[in-house]
C-alpha cells in the first residue's frame, strides 16, 4: 500500500496490526551518458513498492534528492546539505511516529546518503532515549541498500564480472530501462569501462570522471536485465524487512 493512496482511517486501521513502514530514498543526480538523473530515487521506489506489494507493508512518499553535493558539476543533479537531509529524515519519521509507527525500513538507492542517513537514525536515537521514559515503545529504524543482498551481488557478477563497477552502474541502469522501457539506449563510451578512484568536492568529482561513471560499463545495460534484478532484490528486501519487523 502506498501512503499517498489511502486514507487517514486506511492508516488506523493498519496500525492495529503493525507499527513497521517503508520509506525509499535515493537521489537526483547524473548516472552517466545514458543513465537517467531520477534513477537512485526511481530505483529505490521500484523496489519499496514491490516489497510493500509482497508483504503488506505500508510504503511511505520516497525522498527523492539526496545528499550528492559531487555530483553538482553534472547538469541536472540535485543535492541536500547534509544537516538539511538529517532533518529531513528526523522529521519524517517523527510525523509517523506521533501516530504509532515504531519501525521504520528505508529502502536507499544511493551510496552517498548512507553516512547522513545512520546519523539521523542516532539523532532520533539520542532524542528518544532523552526525552522519554523507559516504558516508551522503543524505536528502531534500518537503512537497507536494495543492490547489497547476495542474490543481487551474485546476478551482477553473473551479467557484467568485473564492469559492473559504483556509480552509473549496469545494475541500476537496467533497473530503470525495466521501470521505463522507452528510455533504454547505448551510446558510445570512452574508456568502455570507467576508471575507479576517488573523489571529494563536485569539481574534483568532474575531473576524474569526467563522464559521470565509476569503474563501470552502462551500455551492458537492458531492461530484460532490470526485471531479473527487480525480482531479486524485491525478494530479498522483503525477507529483511518481515525479519526487522519482527524484532
Amino acid at each position: 500500500m502506498r501512503l499517498q493512496l489511502v486514507t487517514w482511517s486506511d492508516v488506523e486501521q493498519y496500525l492495529k496490526q503493525s507499527s513497521g513502514i517503508i520509506i525509499p530514498i535515493g537521489s537526483t543526480e547524473q548516472h552517466g551518458p545514458n543513465g537517467l538523473v531520477g534513477t537512485d530515487a526511481l530505483t529505490a521506489e521500484l523496489i519499496a513498492q514491490g516489497v510493500g506489494e509482497k508483504t503488506g507493508a505500508l510504503v511511505a512518499p520516497t525522498i527523492a534528492v539526496g545528499m550528492a553535493q559531487h555530483h553538482l558539476a553534472f547538469p541536472g543533479s540535485m543535492t541536500l546539505r547534509p544537516s538539511t537531509l538529517i532533518a529531513v529524515v528526523r522529521d519524517n519519521i517523527q510525523s509517523l511516529m506521533r501516530h504509532g509507527f515504531t519501525r521504520f525500513f528505508f529502502v536507499n538507492g544511493h551510496g552517498g546518503n548512507i553516512a547522513t542517513v545512520t546519523a539521523a537514525f542516532s539523532e532520533i536515537y539520542a532524542e528518544h532515549s532523552l526525552q522519554r521514559g523507559g516504558n516508551a515503545p522503543s524505536v528502531k529504524c534500518k537503512l537497507r541498500n536494495w543492490w547489497e543482498g547476495p542474490g543481487v551481488k551474485t546476478l551482477s557478477k553473473e551479467l557484467y564480472g568485473n564492469q559492473e563497477g559504483s556509480h552509473a552502474t549496469p545494475s541500476e541502469v537496467s533497473l530503470t530501462f525495466f521501470m521505463y522501457p522507452h528510455t533504454e539506449k547505448h551510446v558510445a563510451m570512452e574508456p568502455e569501462v570507467a576508471p575507479n578512484g576517488t573523489f571529494a568536492d563536485a569539481d574534483d568529482y568532474r575531473r576524474n570522471f569526467p563522464d559521470g561513471r565509476i569503474g563501470s560499463n552502462p551500455n551492458l545495460s537492458t531492461a530484460a536485465h532490470g526485471k531479473r534484478f527487480y525480482d531479486v532484490a524485491v525478494e530479498e528486501v522483503a525477507r529483511d524487512y518481515l525479519a526487522f519487523t519482527a524484532t
